[in-house]
């Protein structure tokens, strides 16, 4: 992040429009699975649907829901996920809207996961917004670092 910007967040003065800037909090997570068609249910197959609702905390404040598609063996330490979710309640003041959009994989123990905000889902006062999320997991604790631009208001 640029040291004007991070000098103004630290200050807890509002970053210039355009300016890169930073949230970080932490989030609640459900995921829920969601019920495998009896067509496709052979066993071999490890497709799977869920539902995730979360609730973020700090700069990010609002809840998001989404939809989660997986494949592989989680448990076996391999696996892939796509994840739509909206997130609706404000980031540092500004009320909106917007699409966070994951893709993710794990391999022997090595993860890749990259978030990022769809463009052109800001609403409201999120109108315009772009940016990339990371998720860090301490424990049962979910934390994230939204990085993020937003146009003049």
């Amino acid at each position: 992040m640029h040291t004007i910007a991070a000098l103004a967040l630290a200050a807890g003065q509002a970053v210039a429009p355009g300016q890169p800037a930073e949230a970080a909090g932490t989030f609640d997570v459900k995921i829920v699975p969601v019920p495998v068609p009896a067509a496709r249910g052979t066993g071999d197959d490890t497709r799977a649907r869920m539902t995730l609702t979360k609730t973020f905390h700090g700069p990010l404040s609002g809840a998001a829901e989404g939809e989660m598609l997986t494949a592989g063996t989680p448990a076996a330490g391999s696996a892939g996920y796509v994840a739509l979710e909206r997130f609706t309640g404000s980031l540092d003041g500004r009320r909106g809207s917007f699409v966070m959009q994951h893709s993710g994989t794990m391999h022997e123990g090595r993860q890749d996961l990259a978030i990022v905000i769809s463009p052109g889902s800001g609403t409201g006062e999120l109108a315009g917004i772009a940016g990339t999320a990371t998720i860090r997991i301490d424990g049962k604790q979910h934390f994230y670092t939204l990085r993020y631009t937003l146009p003049s208001r």
